[in-house]
């Protein structure tokens, strides 16, 4: 398994309309053969921070996903919403083998 962790600061204005197209990415990223599982999750104490846990079960899944619609809907739409570039930074499972994601 592979892991990518997105972290997504926004723009105070456009929390509703982040929160929408991310939703609309993740609802069909969910669907796509090579991911495993795609949390968006917002921070606790600052809610215009947010983190994307990708977890794709092979290297290749990644690109796949950023040659989606869906995908570069998300990334049309949500540019100039952001605060700062987005970082994704990559991980490995260790434990369990499987990531725990089947």
């Amino acid at each position: 398994m592979l892991i990518t962790l997105v972290h997504i600061h926004v723009k105070p204005e456009f929390l509703e309309a982040f929160i929408e197209a991310t939703l609309d990415n993740a609802r069909n990223s969910v669907q796509e053969p090579g991911i495993a599982r795609f949390d968006f999750i917002q921070q606790a104490d600052d809610p215009t921070r947010f983190t994307l846990i990708e977890v794709y079960r092979d290297e290749d899944a990644p690109a796949r996903h950023k040659e989606t619609v869906h995908y570069n809907r998300w990334r049309e739409a949500v540019v100039d919403m952001m605060a700062e570039p987005r970082v994704g930074v990559r991980y490995s499972s260790i434990f369990p083998d499987d990531g725990g994601w089947g």
